[in-house]
């Protein structure tokens, strides 16, 4: 998708002259730098909602990443994909697990030695929400 003519939002008043001097914003390159293993998921659920991750939320998600500690990231755990935000384990620097932003949820362990826990899937790298609210809907904590 690319867009045309974007106006850069300024912290003052704006210069009409200024409205269109950024050119085109091609929004492929901005958001899915490796096409080939970039997904899409929507967001069901509540529990990254600290994280600025909402329900109905689209995810954008990269699979040639490395998750790294502090990522927020999808995993698959008992048949069903999730959203956590992936961290050490404490006491157990060297063991990892996935954590939710409300705490409403006990982490899950990827692998503790005795069973596999998770298994992680991809790195989100942006979450897209509407900033519009409608009576009812989700308002940040």
């Amino acid at each position: 998708m690319v867009i045309s003519g974007v106006p850069r939002p300024a912290s003052g008043f704006p210069s009409p002259a200024d409205d269109y001097g950024e050119g085109r914003i091609d929004l492929n390159r901005e958001l899915i730098p490796s096409p080939l293993s970039t997904f899409f998921m929507r967001v069901r659920g509540h529990a990254m909602r600290n994280e600025g991750i909402f329900d109905g939320d689209l995810l954008v998600i990269d699979r040639s990443l490395n998750p790294r500690i502090g990522c927020v990231v999808v995993a698959v755990f008992e048949g069903r994909f999730i959203v956590r935000r992936l961290c050490a384990q404490p006491n157990r620097p060297h063991a990892l697990q996935l954590e939710t932003s409300d705490g409403a949820c006990a982490p899950i362990a990827l692998n503790d030695g005795q069973h596999v826990g998770a298994e992680l899937w991809g790195v989100v790298i942006h979450a897209v929400h509407h900033l519009k609210m409608q009576a009812g809907e989700r308002k940040v904590p």
